[in-house]
């Protein structure tokens, strides 16, 4: 690992039905208390989600994503010592969340709705512009794409670019997210494929990227656990990741990665 440790993405799911942990944080109270930890643990960034992505989610309505979103937002900000993120791919929601001044918009269908790039041009929030094999909505239990996961990503990735960068909006404030977990497949291997080949995403681009495999579905595969046995699993992935050279990684333990980054940081030579 370099001798800077990537940038640390609190995830804050506001959210009824989150595959690991729906419904503990959809009270503001509880939401807003566990944002104080996850800063309190090393956060650089809260990541907030109010609509869960997985594929036994349930739909949720802009207005309630929204409302939700609103019940905390404000108090977060006046927390401050962290930028704020909003996870959605609802243009409803990602408009309302421009409006609110937002540090960075997570969309894991990477901005596929072209209706929304003059409002993102106008912006100055980062974009974490993510891959994924579902074309719109959750992430389903499909089969990877045929052929190399890799080349269907940076497919996806020069696509998306263009596009963006046509419309105004500067590269400088893209984050690439290569998906993990079922926004790959249904099997293991296409995310080990893209942690082993990680570097050469970033090189392809030039562009900052980020990974996000905290409790992801091939690692409960692979270690035959439940999810809340994976926590090593997920550690040796994220540290793997660091090692790679990632900018930034995703996570819900971050007082553990915080800690094992701090610890290779001191201990490379």
């Amino acid at each position: 690992m370099t001798k800077t440790a990537p940038k640390i993405l609190g995830i804050l799911n506001i959210t009824s039905d989150s595959f690991s942990d729906g419904g503990k944080f959809l009270e503001p109270a509880a939401a807003l208390a566990h944002a104080k930890h996850l800063i309190a643990s090393g956060a650089d960034i809260l990541d907030i989600g109010a609509a869960a992505s997985s594929p036994d989610s349930q739909t949720v309505p802009a207005e309630i994503e929204i409302a939700r979103l609103a019940s905390v937002l404000p108090d977060l900000k006046k927390m401050g010592g962290v930028a704020l993120s909003i996870d959605s791919y609802c243009t409803k929601t990602q408009n309302w969340a421009l409006a609110q001044g937002v540090d960075w918009l997570n969309d894991i269908h990477g901005f596929a709705d072209a209706a929304l790039y003059e409002r993102l041009a106008d912006s100055a929030c980062r974009l974490c512009v993510m891959h994924a094999i579902q074309s719109a909505g959750a992430a389903t239990r499909v089969p990877p794409p045929a052929g190399d996961i890799l080349a269907h990503v940076l497919r996806f990735f020069d696509r998306r670019l263009n596009l963006l960068e046509k419309a105004g909006i500067a590269r400088a404030r893209i984050v690439l997210d290569p998906g993990m977990g079922f926004f790959l497949g249904n099997q293991p291997a296409p995310s080990l494929h893209m942690l082993a080949h990680i570097d050469r995403l970033k090189a392809a681009f030039g562009l900052p990227v980020m990974v996000s495999v905290s409790r992801k579905s091939f690692l409960q595969t692979m270690s035959e656990q439940p999810i809340e046995n994976n926590a090593a699993m997920t550690l040796a992935a994220e540290l793997w990741a660091a090692e790679q050279g990632v900018d930034y990684i995703r996570t819900h333990d971050v007082a553990q990665l915080r800690n094992a980054l701090n610890l290779c940081l001191k201990s490379a030579p």
